[in-house]
């Protein structure tokens, strides 16, 4: 039986996020909707997954940690996770190597992290969108050896995605590619002068990969707008009262569809 799955959300951390996107709202609303697997991934910051794991407890949901890291290319990566420990841990080290803008939260938002209860527990400095100082390449690498997987983020988006920043989806240990439409096509501008503001789609190439949507909600109105069917039974994701098992959902995502298997439906 497949479940409703996920996994690209934001909370009141992201400072592009609504502060009324709680962990604990970002749960509620998701299960309102039927989400059965959900993961939490601000921008390099995995601060609030101790209160989002709490209501995913709470509420029967299947919860990842993680985060979406910025690399040096600016391309969105998902990095996920089943245990906390390693998901804080790696979001410590994202965080250290990030760009240390200051954040202005009156020109950029907040950067709040919170308890279960919603009460503010502190805010980060350094405006977490920033680009860390790790590359696409690398990133991979970094994150399986604190025990995670990599969903490049939204890959036919005209900003912060492979196609925008690489021109291509460039290939690595992914579990999955992200896009906002299945299957992806990209926008190609037209030069200056031209009639028409966008040249056709254009197929993308995801090189077989298997193909996810992702709400990356910012805003409570977002919460579960683009979840996917994961075909995993939750005993198989979450075998006992303990951690999910990252291995367990990389199986899973793999019997998801491929490009060549759209093309054969």
């Amino acid at each position: 039986m497949a479940l409703l799955a996920d996994l690209h959300n934001h909370s009141c951390l992201s400072p592009c996020g609504s502060l009324d996107l709680s962990p604990r709202a970002l749960a509620e609303t998701a299960a309102a909707k039927g989400v059965e697997v959900l993961a939490l991934t601000d921008h390099n910051t995995s601060l609030n997954c101790p209160a989002f794991a709490f209501h995913c407890r709470r509420l029967g949901i299947v919860p990842f940690f993680g985060l979406e890291c910025t690399t040096q290319e600016e391309v969105h990566m998902v990095c996920l996770f089943a245990g906390l420990e390693a998901a804080l841990a790696f979001g410590d080290y994202i965080y250290s190597i990030i760009t240390p803008f200051p954040n202005d939260p009156e020109k950029t938002g907040d950067q709040v992290y919170v308890d279960a209860d919603d009460n503010i527990e502190g805010e980060l400095e350094y405006f977490l969108p920033s680009a860390a100082d790790i590359g696409v390449d690398a990133l991979g690498a970094q994150v399986s050896g604190y025990g995670g997987i990599v969903i490049p983020a939204h890959i036919d988006r005209p900003a912060f995605s492979m196609s925008s920043q690489l021109g291509v989806v460039v290939p690595g240990p992914w579990a999955a590619l992200e896009c906002t439409r299945i299957p992806p096509v990209v926008l190609t501008a037209l030069p200056m002068g031209s009639p028409g503001n966008a040249a056709p789609p254009e197929k993308l190439d995801t090189l077989g990969y298997p193909l996810v949507t992702g709400s990356d909600a910012h805003y409570i109105e977002h919460v579960a707008r683009r979840p996917f069917e994961l075909d995993a039974a939750r005993e198989e994701l979450l075998p006992s009262e303990g951690e999910a098992d990252i291995g367990a959902l990389k199986t899973a995502l793999e019997r998801r569809l491929t490009a060549a298997r759209i093309d054969m439906l």
